[in-house]
């Protein structure tokens, strides 16, 4: 990727809108009897494709099913475990969504007959569909790291789906001694918005610096390099010297099991134990998509990158954390632009039309001080059968003065503002 200037508010807000020329079509030509499409998840890339699905044409039938009548959201919500910000700021309702008349079953589907064209949902209800978007985020392969799974988790946090695990894990900082040590193991790709667990070393080093400054914290590490690489490192040494430690893979990073007795986290190099440990377990597509058989031996779903259709169900889509998306990331805005795009495909094809191919842009930033981030923003395409980047992305310069810092941490901000009023405001 080139580097170039950090994307505007203005680019950003079109970013989202990935998509957003495809998503001006003719309303489709729809037979008396409503069309029904239903979205399983309720968050970015879900919210997204069920509001574009009904502002578009009010005559579909549009049902969000999402067992949580709160999201959680996991952008700016290692600002929450590092103190600097309230889990209430991380929590939205879908009053909107039911109020612009898109059905909300707030109850989780436990199967699909995609023969039949019906969900399942968790009191044995039925709902029938002509289409189906799956956007259930992810799920954790627990399998793949022996020792832990999600009652380990009640004492070693993951916090990777916000919410009483993101508070835990503050609890458990909170009550560390000083000169304690935090251990944060990190998952091979494809993960859930890969930088993320660098960002969350950089907030709990702020945390210890101000706190408890004989503390340090130690990443271990599954990859040998990682998203902006070197813009956390700089900034480590800028703001942190001596507060974080790196292992990656060909150090020994790679954790292979967990005991929660001892405490002890096994690498293939060596053992380590700390005062609080934030194991992040490797990740797939979220249940449902296993249960409905989208999703491979992989763990993700495959899909056609011109019209997100799923290559293992007829009538189905994928968008967000759960596709196999190739290049472009599994986060916030890349599923936001997905959801957009899917709807204007299934209108589209509802139409008896081609669907254009998918232009889609996902940004992210990463805070490593209240008064300090950067960001990375790329352009995506289909591309042999997957979404590749194409140019036009751009990345925080590396040496940038401090006043662009400042400037990009109320950006991130502002991103966050609109992103999630688009989805539920």
């Amino acid at each position: 990727m080139n580097t170039l200037r950090p994307p505007t508010r203005r680019t950003l807000v079109r970013g989202l809108a990935a998509g957003a020329a495809a998503l001006a079509f003719a309303r489709p030509l729809i037979a008396q009897a409503k069309t029904r499409v239903v979205v399983i998840g309720g968050g970015f890339g879900g919210t997204a494709c069920a509001r574009a699905l009904k502002r578009n044409d009010p005559k579909l039938d549009v049902t969000l099913i999402e067992p949580n009548r709160t999201f959680m959201a996991c952008p700016l919500s290692n600002e929450v475990i590092a103190g600097l910000r309230e889990i209430g700021a991380q929590q939205f309702g879908y009053e909107k969504l039911a109020a612009e008349g898109i059905h909300v079953a707030a109850q989780a589907a436990s199967t699909v007959d995609h023969q039949a064209r019906t969900v399942v949902l968790a009191d044995e209800s039925l709902i029938r569909y002509d289409r189906l978007v799956l956007s259930p985020g992810i799920d954790f392969r627990y399998e793949a790291l022996p020792g832990y799974d999600e009652a380990a988790s009640a004492s070693l946090p993951h916090a990777w789906k916000a919410g009483e695990q993101t508070l835990l894990l503050r609890r458990q900082l909170e009550a560390m001694k000083d000169g304690g040590t935090v251990i944060i193991a990190v998952p091979a790709n494809p993960a859930r918005c890969p930088p993320a667990p660098y960002e969350r070393a950089s907030l709990i080093a702020h945390y210890l610096k101000a706190h408890k400054p004989r503390s340090k914290v130690l990443i271990l590490d599954a990859k040998d390099t990682f998203s902006q690489q070197r813009l956390f490192e700089n900034a480590w040494a800028e703001l942190y010297p001596g507060l974080i430690e790196r292992i990656a893979l060909s150090q020994g990073g790679r954790v292979t099991s967990v005991d929660t007795k001892t405490r002890k986290i096994v690498t293939e190099f060596g053992d380590y134990t700390a005062d609080v440990i934030n194991i992040i377990p490797p990740q797939k597509a979220g249940r449902i998509s296993e249960i409905a058989g989208a999703a491979d031996k992989t763990g993700w779903c495959p899909i056609d990158p011109a019209t997100f259709a799923s290559k293992l169900l007829p009538n189905v889509h994928v968008i967000g954390d759960a596709c196999l998306g190739g290049g472009i990331p599994k986060s916030a805005s890349a599923a936001s632009a997905q959801g957009k795009a899917c709807a204007a495909v299934i209108a589209s094809q509802l139409a008896g039309n081609t669907p254009e191919p998918p232009r889609l842009t996902g940004v992210c930033y990463n805070t490593v001080a209240p008064d300090y981030a950067f960001s990375l923003a790329g352009n995506y395409q289909p591309k042999d059968d997957i979404f590749a980047e194409v140019e036009g992305g751009a990345t925080s310069p590396v040496n940038a003065p401090i006043e662009e810092r400042k400037r990009e941490a109320e950006k991130a901000k502002a991103w966050f503002t609109e992103i999630t009023a688009d989805s539920f405001g």
